[in-house]
C-alpha cells in the first residue's frame, strides 16, 4: 500500500515548479503502478501549450476556472470543478487559467518525476515507450 500526503510531498523533490504552474507528483514510474498521478496547479492568468506525444493524460478539475482549447480544431471547453478531459489522441492543446486551477492528473506511461517540457510542449518518450 502506498500512502502519501499532498502537503508533505509539496515540501519534497516531488514538487516540480516552472513558470505559471507547479505539479506535485504523488505517484511516479518508480512506484510500479503503471501510471503516474499528480496534483497540478496552474496559476491565475497563466496560459500554456502542451502536446504529450508519448503519453496519454486524463485530468479532473478540483477547483478554479479556465479553459482548454484543442489547437487542431479551435474548439474551446470551459474548465471548472467537476469537469474532466482526456487527451486520448495526444492532442495539442492550450490551457488557460482564469483563476488558479487545481487539477488531478494521471499519465500513462507514468512519468519519472523530473521531466521538463520540451519546446513543443511534450515530454520526451519514456525508455519503455
Amino acid at each position: 500500500m502506498i500512502v502519501r500526503d499532498l502537503n508533505t510531498a509539496r515540501n519534497s523533490d516531488r514538487l516540480v515548479t516552472t513558470e505559471g504552474w507547479d505539479s506535485t507528483r504523488l505517484l511516479l514510474a518508480g512506484d510500479g503502478m503503471g501510471f503516474s498521478f499528480h496534483i497540478t496547479r496552474l496559476f491565475a492568468g497563466s496560459t500554456h501549450e502542451f502536446e504529450y506525444k508519448h503519453h496519454f493524460e486524463s485530468v479532473y478539475c478540483v477547483s478554479g476556472e479556465g479553459s482548454i482549447e484543442d489547437l487542431a480544431t479551435g474548439q474551446v471547453h470551459m474548465i471548472k470543478p467537476g469537469v474532466m478531459y482526456a487527451l486520448d489522441q495526444h492532442d495539442r492543446h492550450r490551457l488557460s487559467a482564469k483563476s488558479e486551477l487545481v487539477m488531478a492528473c494521471c499519465f500513462n506511461p507514468p512519468v519519472t518525476g523530473q521531466e521538463v517540457h520540451r519546446a513543443d510542449g511534450s515530454y520526451a518518450p519514456t525508455e519503455d515507450a
